[in-house]
């Protein structure tokens, strides 16, 4: 009898365990959760006339579509721009103020600097008001000479950007230092600026650029250009790695091949051929 109810018990455990085995040979096996995929951005510091106008709305997507990178863009002044780099929290700069942009790659904030476009500024200020455009005979330092001296009210930058930079290079030369109410500081980029002039009926400078996306849209006209002392050179230069491990090295190699490249510069020198009938920047990239 008890070797009767042994025998049950070993093969009522017997058949349990075969059981239990062949359920878990059918259960599906633990999938791996997957590392997961390092995002390809890099973060692009420039200026606000390269936004402003339209130009990175224009090629940005095809930088993605060619290299796969994403690009995070933070326009501001180009002093800010340079600043961002000097402190490792952008990958490449995109910016306007050539010394400044030689002085960064010196003191080893750059790996290079390199020329990719240029186009001009120019002095703007209300359509019904000649007197200024009478006065200068087309050179932008008498403008600003006689801007200072009838104190008509002039909206400047004020941000320490490629467009304030070249400003204060310009009253310095007219050996001009402006100050008074008539001369107001705005502390905003070249979109807001302009809108500011239009506003107050004030002058301005600014990249021809910018004014050109605006124009339609505000009362101002061009008071002064085509002055050799408005040229305005672009230059994009790559932040050097060793700021920290956070920069994306490659994606800002990347990125200064691709805009220096001839497709790119042939995609620059068209736009806003079509819209405007000239070009809004001239490409002249130097590697």
């Amino acid at each position: 009898m008890k070797r009767r109810r042994f025998l049950l018990t070993f093969v009522t455990v017997f058949m349990l365990t075969v059981i239990l085995s062949a359920c878990a040979a059918n259960e599906p096996a633990p999938t791996e959760t997957p590392a997961p995929v390092e995002k390809k951005e890099i973060i692009l510091s420039t200026t606000t006339s390269t936004q402003d106008s339209g130009l990175l709305d224009y090629l940005l997507p095809i930088f993605t579509e060619d290299t796969g990178y994403e690009i995070k863009v933070v326009a501001v002044g180009t002093g800010q721009a340079i600043k961002m780099g000097e402190d490792g929290e952008a990958d490449v700069l995109l910016v306007h103020a050539k010394t400044s942009e030689e002085e960064f790659v010196k003191a080893g904030h750059g790996i290079k600097r390199y020329d990719v476009m240029y186009n001009d500024f120019i002095l703007v200020g209300p359509k019904d008001e000649v007197k200024v455009k009478d006065n200068s005979k087309g050179k932008v330092l008498a403008a600003l000479k006689y801007i200072n001296d009838s104190k008509i009210k002039f909206i400047s930058r004020g941000d320490d950007s490629g467009t304030h930079k070249a400003e204060l290079k310009l009253w310095k030369a007219a050996v001009v230092e402006p100050a008074g109410d008539w001369y107001i500081s705005a502390g905003k980029g070249m979109g807001a600026v302009i809108q500011m002039a239009d506003e107050m009926k004030a002058y301005t400078l600014t990249d021809r650029a910018t004014y050109l996306s605006m124009r339609d849209k505000v009362n101002l006209d061009i008071t002064v250009e085509q002055d050799p002392a408005l040229y305005n050179q672009y230059g994009v230069i790559a932040v050097n790695p060793d700021k920290n491990d956070k920069i994306n090295s490659e994606g800002a190699e990347a990125f200064v091949d691709w805009i220096l490249s001839e497709k790119v510069q042939m995609l620059i020198g068209e736009f806003g051929v079509e819209e405007f009938g000239q070009s809004l920047f001239i490409p002249n990239a130097s590697k």
